[in-house]
């Protein structure tokens, strides 16, 4: 598996909300925002539930993985997904960042992998734990 996700019981709004929030107190920003459900509306005029792509970045894990594998700023930020179901359901769902940084094929960046993947499930639970 590649993610892990949550369903919450609120608007998209709330979700995005939430999920900024919770991963606030675990120590990230979001970097970049990507509608795609705009995105889908202006370059192909498709009508699509709401899609939001949240660029999240430790700053200071993200130093050491620089550090350790400049190139590995191709695998970040760490990309967080909130997105409506045709039936009103949102879901929150993260990156694994384990999978993710596990194509890089260096033991030195398994246990900062960890140490991120443990952050973003604790933001899942708290998401999670507040619908």
């Amino acid at each position: 598996m590649y993610g892990f996700n949550t369903t919450v019981s609120c608007s998209m709004d709330a979700a995005v909300e939430k999920v900024t929030t919770a991963l606030a107190t675990e120590g990230f920003g979001i970097l970049t925002e990507i509608d795609v459900q705009a995105a889908m509306k202006k370059k192909l005029d498709l009508d699509t539930p709401p899609y939001l792509i949240l660029g999240a970045c430790n700053p200071s894990l993200a130093h050491q993985a620089l550090e350790a594998e400049p190139d590995i700023g191709l695998l970040l930020p760490c990309n967080v997904v909130v997105r409506e179901e045709a039936n009103g359901t949102v879901i929150v769902a993260f990156m694994d960042p384990e999978a993710v940084l596990g194509i890089v094929g260096r033991d030195d960046i398994q246990p900062l992998a960890k140490e991120v993947k443990a952050r973003l499930l604790r933001v899942r639970d708290q998401v999670a734990a507040g619908s």
